[in-house]
């Protein structure tokens, strides 16, 4: 599959990474030039994350089950 030039397969979308560098993760949410939106959201928490050595990773795995709990959550 081919989204806006990023070519994506089955299982890159139904089995994400735990973590992900934070730009690639703006990559994959498809932010374009918009990655500074994607810091915002770590800088005051609304994306979990967490520093490994000199990288800054976005927890996929932690953000996923918290999506889930709000989208079923009344």
């Amino acid at each position: 599959m081919d989204v806006e030039g990023t070519s994506l397969t089955l299982k890159d979308l139904l089995s994400p990474p735990p973590l992900m560098p934070w730009r690639e993760f703006a990559d994959w949410i498809r932010m374009g030039e918009e990655h500074n939106i994607v810091w915002g959201w770590i800088r005051n928490g609304s994306i979990p994350s967490h520093q490994v050595g000199k990288h800054l990773m976005v927890n996929v795995a932690l953000l996923t089950c918290e999506l889930l709990e709000k989208e079923w959550t009344p």
